[in-house]
C-alpha cells in the first residue's frame, strides 16, 4: 500500500495499461513543455517556406493563412490532448491507435500509425538539417562579404557535409542522458522566446521603411511568372503550406509521457500550451517579416546579396544594411534563427528515437532486438537514435543532384507526421464511448465533433502536400513526395499483407497482471 501511495499518477496508469516503468520518470511539466515547444520551434517552419508561400499569392494570403491553419490546429491538439490524458505511454500515437481501434483492427491501426509517425519524424530530422544548413549557408555568405561582394556561397558538396554534420551532432547529444537533452531544450525555450521577441520587435524598428497595413493584410499578388500557377484558388492553397508545415510537432510531449511526472495531466497541458505559444509568436514573426519587406520582387532575384536563396535572410540584410550600411545585425539575427533549427533537430531526434524504440519493443521493426536496447548507463534508446540518424543521412544524399529535394523531404515529413495523428483520432471518433477510459482531460459530448473536424483537416493537409508546387512540371521541378511516400508505404503494406499481419499484435504488455479498462 505504501508503494501505491507514492506512485506517480502517470506510472499508475501505465501499469494499468499493462506496461512496467522502464524509463526514468524525471521530466517536469516545464521540461516536457520545453521539448514539445522546441520540436514545433518558432522559426524552423516559417523561415524556409516563407519566401515560396509569399510568392504564390502575396502577403495577405500568407498572413491570414496562419490564422486559418491555427484555428483548425486547435481541434487536432485538443483531440490529441484528450487521448494523451488517457494513455500516457512512450510511443504515444502508436499505442493510442492500437487500443482505441479495438482488438480486431488494433494491430493494423497501430502498424499504420507507427510507421507513418516514424517516417514523419525521421524525415523531420532531415527538414531541420536541410533548413539549418541553408541558414548557415546564408550566414557564411554574409560573413565573407555577400553575393555581390565576393562572399562564399557553399556549393552542394559542402552543403551536404554540413547537413550530415548537424545530423551526427544531434545523434551524439541524444546518446547522453535525457536530462542533458532536457537541459538543452530548456535553453531552447528561452532562446526562442527571447530571440523571437528580439526579432519581432527589432526588425520593423530597424527597417528604414515598413510596408503599410493595407499591403500586409489586404494585398494579393500572384507570382505566376515564377511559379507558373495562374489559378488564384490554387495559389492560395499553396500559400498556406508554410503554416501547415509549421503548426505540428506538439505530440512531442506525448512521446515523453513515460518519463514525465504526472503525465496524465502534464502531457495534455504541454500539448495545448505549445500550440498556444507557437500560434502567437509564429504570427508575430510572419507580421514582422512582412512589414519589413523593402522590395518584394528583389527578394527572389538571383543576383541579390543572398543569391536569391533565402528570402528571410534577404529581408534581414535589407533592413540592417539599409539603416547601418553593414550586415552585422542580420548575421546575429540569422544566428538566432539557426539556433532554433539546431534545437529543433535535437528535439525531433529525441522524439524519433522514442517512436522507433516503442515500435521495436513490440517487434514491429526489422532487427527489433537491436533497436529496442536501452543504454545501460544513460537509460536512453541509443541504438534507435543512431538508426534514425543513419536513415536521415541517406535521404539527404540526393542533395548532390536533385533541386527539389527539400520539397519532397518537407512533404513526406508533414504527411507522415500529421498523417500519424489521423489514425488514433479517427479511432477515437468511431469507438463506443463506453469503451473509452478518460483521463483528467476529457471532452465528454464534444469529443466526436472535435475529432471529426480534426480528422478532416488532417486529410486536407496531407492532400495538399502531394500537389505540384511549380508549373510546368519537369524532372527538376517535380514534387517527388508522392513517389517516395508511395514506395515506402507500399513496401510497408506489402510486408503487412505477406507476413507482419500473422504475428504483429501491436503494443506488447510487459506486466502480466494488469487491470483497468483498455
Amino acid at each position: 500500500m505504501a508503494t501505491e501511495e507514492v506512485m506517480d499518477s502517470g506510472e499508475k496508469r501505465l501499469n494499468e495499461l499493462g506496461y512496467k516503468q522502464e524509463l526514468r520518470r524525471e521530466m517536469t511539466l516545464f521540461k516536457t513543455l520545453a521539448i514539445s515547444f522546441s520540436t514545433m520551434t518558432l522559426f524552423t517552419g516559417i523561415t524556409p517556406l516563407f519566401g515560396s508561400s509569399l510568392l504564390y499569392a502575396g502577403p495577405a494570403s500568407l498572413v491570414w493563412g496562419w490564422v486559418v491553419v491555427t484555428f483548425f490546429t486547435w481541434f487536432v491538439g485538443i483531440a490529441m490532448a484528450e487521448i494523451c490524458s488517457s494513455f500516457p505511454t512512450t510511443g504515444s500515437l502508436y499505442f493510442w491507435a492500437a487500443h482505441l481501434a479495438g482488438p480486431k483492427w488494433g494491430p493494423f491501426a497501430s502498424w499504420c500509425c507507427a510507421w507513418l509517425e516514424s517516417i514523419g519524424l525521421i524525415f523531420g530530422i532531415g527538414t531541420q538539417a536541410y533548413a539549418g544548413t541553408q541558414t548557415l549557408q546564408s550566414i557564411i555568405l554574409l560573413c565573407t562579404g555577400n553575393n555581390k561582394g565576393g562572399g562564399y556561397f557553399a556549393p552542394r558538396g559542402v552543403f551536404l557535409a554540413i547537413y550530415i554534420g548537424l545530423t551526427l551532432i544531434w545523434a551524439f547529444l541524444n546518446t547522453f542522458a535525457l536530462e542533458v537533452i532536457a537541459f538543452l531544450d530548456v535553453i531552447s525555450l528561452y532562446w526562442q522566446v527571447i530571440g523571437g521577441t528580439v526579432i519581432v520587435i527589432m526588425l520593423p524598428l530597424v527597417a528604414k521603411t515598413t510596408q503599410s497595413a493595407s499591403f500586409v493584410f489586404t494585398h494579393f499578388e500572384m507570382g505566376s511568372d515564377s511559379t507558373g500557377i495562374s489559378s488564384k484558388a490554387y495559389a492560395v492553397i499553396l500559400s498556406f503550406l508554410v503554416s501547415q508545415y509549421s503548426l505540428y510537432g506538439y505530440d512531442a510531449a506525448a512521446h515523453l509521457t513515460e518519463e514525465t511526472r504526472g503525465a496524465d495531466k502534464n502531457g495534455p497541458i504541454a500539448i495545448l500550451s505549445s500550440i498556444g505559444i507557437i500560434s502567437v509568436f509564429g504570427w508575430a514573426y510572419i507580421l514582422a517579416l512582412t512589414f519589413s519587406i523593402q522590395d518584394l520582387s528583389y527578394l527572389y532575384d538571383p543576383s541579390n546579396e543572398t543569391a536569391g536563396s533565402n528570402a528571410v535572410a534577404q529581408i534581414l540584410y535589407d533592413a540592417f544594411h539599409g539603416r547601418y550600411h553593414n550586415s552585422a545585425g542580420a548575421i546575429v539575427l540569422l544566428f538566432i534563427i539557426w539556433g532554433s533549427f539546431f534545437f529543433g533537430g535535437l528535439s525531433i531526434t529525441t522524439s524519433a528515437a522514442r517512436v522507433v524504440y516503442a515500435l521495436s519493443r513490440d517487434k514491429g521493426v526489422p532487427f527489433s532486438s537491436i533497436w529496442r536496447k536501452i543504454h545501460p548507463k544513460h537509460k536512453v534508446p541509443s541504438n534507435a537514435v543512431w538508426l534514425c540518424a543513419g536513415i536521415c543521412i541517406l535521404i539527404g544524399i540526393p542533395l548532390l543532384k536533385v533541386n527539389e529535394i527539400f520539397t519532397a523531404i518537407t512533404s513526406v515529413c508533414t504527411i507522415g507526421w500529421v498523417g500519424g495523428y489521423a489514425v488514433p483520432i479517427f479511432a477515437r471518433m468511431i469507438m463506443p464511448e463506453k469503451n473509452f477510459n478518460p483521463g483528467p482531460f476529457y471532452l465528454g459530448k464534444f469529443s466526436r465533433p472535435v475529432c471529426l473536424v480534426a480528422f478532416l483537416w488532417i486529410c486536407y493537409t496531407c492532400s495538399v502536400f502531394l500537389l505540384p508546387t511549380v508549373y510546368p512540371i519537369t524532372w527538376s521541378s517535380f514534387n517527388y513526395a508522392p513517389v517516395a511516400l508511395g514506395l515506402v508505404l507500399g513496401l510497408i503494406m506489402l510486408w503487412w499483407i505477406l507476413d507482419a499481419r500473422k504475428w504483429f499484435k501491436g503494443p506488447v504488455r510487459n506486466i502480466d497482471n494488469h487491470n483497468g479498462k483498455v
